[in-house]
């Protein structure tokens, strides 16, 4: 198989601090596996834990929680809300702001993140928006 791609079993073992301020455990990617059109990671969001506002330029994204619960602001301004929960998943189309957050006191949020971004942090770009939390109570 010269030059072809082949199939790749990845131990996740490796972690890595994202952009949005989250810790990922690295799975699928360019880097690990050779992908070209997408990547999957888990991400664990400790209670309390808050991602930078950001979006993902020119590609979509897939979530499935397998525990906990996560909380998102996302849209323009950061104006509109949502829950998703254990079992669930969430679909963020691509350049949608969004702000990840766990309300938990306790539980860790644990979820599969899937991206169509072979390279996992190159198309995360931050935005300048005030955290809603400020003004709501989040």
């Amino acid at each position: 198989m010269d030059g072809e791609a082949d199939c790749v079993v990845i131990s996740p073992n490796e972690t890595y601090h994202g952009r949005q301020d989250f810790d990922f455990l690295s799975g699928v990617s360019a880097q690990t596996a050779g992908s070209k059109a997408l990547c999957m990671h888990l991400v664990t969001i400790p209670p309390h834990g808050r991602a930078k506002p950001h979006f993902h330029e020119r590609h979509e994204m897939a979530i499935y929680i397998l525990s906990g619960e996560a909380r998102m602001w996302y849209g323009e301004g950061l104006r509109r809300h949502l829950t998703v929960r254990a079992g669930e998943f969430l679909y963020i189309p691509a350049n949608m702001p969004h702000l990840p957050y766990n309300a938990s006191e306790t539980a860790p949020c644990i979820g599969v993140v899937a991206r169509t971004d072979p390279n996992e942090q190159e198309s995360v770009t931050l935005v300048d928006t005030p955290d809603p939390a400020a003004t709501a109570g989040a």
